[in-house]
């Protein structure tokens, strides 16, 4: 991200949209978090979404990750009230096995919040959360489209990859190319912006 856009995404207007109108739709989709649950979020920035991960969705713990190290280091100070409960590690939502020695089905959620759009090879960040997810787990997503980073003001404003951009229905169809099940997604503003919640399914016989 460029300058102007880590002071947005950082700033109290942006906390106050996540607080009082994004974690109540992917709540009112996906619902609070099974008691013990371990939960990731992909590219954390300044720790906001970890502490609504914790307070709002329930998660036991959070292991969170992001390329920035000054990122992690917001994030250090804002979440350090919450101790153990929370791993910040420098790395990329595009291998989480390096950058946090993430196994096959280990988180019970992951945590999108506008991230996925800023990695060139979005395809293999979502491959990853879905190979990280527990059966019955789900994964919270708030993204960008193609739609709004076509447009001038995204592009004059904004530090964004360019080639192989994302539709809300091609992030859609992505998951469920992954078998990843969406339980519920709404867009906003003509398209350029998608909320949902997607789970991984239990097979046939198991327990959640």
């Amino acid at each position: 991200m460029n300058r102007v856009e880590t002071a947005m995404v950082t700033s109290p207007p942006r906390r106050w949209l996540q607080h009082l109108y994004e974690v109540p739709v992917l709540l009112r989709f996906g619902g609070r978090l099974i008691p013990g649950t371990r939960a990731l979020e992909i590219g954390c920035g300044s720790g906001y979404g970890s502490q609504l991960i914790l307070d709002r969705f329930g998660a036991a713990t959070v292991d969170a990750v992001d390329l920035d190290p000054a990122m992690i280091h917001r994030a250090g100070r804002r979440l350090a009230r919450y101790g153990d409960r929370v791993r910040l590690v420098q790395g990329s939502a595009t291998d989480l096995r390096s950058a946090l020695g993430a196994d096959d089905e280990s988180y019970g959620a992951v945590f999108d919040f506008g991230i996925v759009h800023h990695i060139p090879d979005w395809r293999a960040a979502i491959a990853e959360v879905a190979r990280v997810l527990t059966p019955g787990g789900r994964f919270y997503f708030e993204e960008v489209t193609a739609h709004a980073l076509a447009r001038p003001t995204y592009q004059r404003l904004f530090d964004h990859p360019t080639d192989d951009r994302f539709t809300a229905d091609q992030f859609l169809d992505e998951l469920v190319r992954h078998g990843l099940e969406v339980l519920g997604s709404l867009t906003r503003i003509q398209g350029d912006y998608l909320l949902g919640v997607a789970a991984k399914p239990i097979p046939a016989g198991g327990d959640r």
